[in-house]
């Protein structure tokens, strides 16, 4: 038996309000400013701008991190995490065998262009 899902929702009351857009990894580092382990990563967006993003992806090494494609959600309030505020949220998947909220990245599977909109 399949497990159960959410309820349905509309694509113009959900998805369709949402900015996902394609940016890559410039920088990151480790920070311990956040309750629990992050990185702190500086990524590109194009045409939209630099944004700083802090999430649990520290199962990656850090020379892994710099240089990947990542999907963000631009839309939503920057996010309280302890001593520092997330400029953006970035998608991803629990990391297989990690605790919970340790993360792997959602990527392209090819180039794609920075600042693409996810659809």
């Amino acid at each position: 038996m399949a497990a159960e899902t959410k309820p349905e929702v509309s694509f113009e009351e959900s998805f369709a309000l949402l900015d996902i857009r394609l940016g890559r990894i410039i920088e990151a580092e480790s920070c311990a400013s956040t309750p629990k382990p992050t990185y702190r990563m500086v990524i590109d967006f194009g045409k939209y701008g630099r944004r700083t993003s802090y999430g649990r992806f520290t199962s990656h090494p850090l020379d892994e991190v710099v240089g990947r494609l990542v999907l963000g959600v631009l839309n939503f309030p920057p996010r309280p995490m302890g001593d520092v505020v997330s400029e953006v949220l970035v998608l991803g998947v629990q990391y297989p065998g990690r605790d919970s909220g340790e993360a792997t990245f959602v990527s392209p599977a090819v180039n794609a262009k920075i600042g693409s909109k996810l659809f």
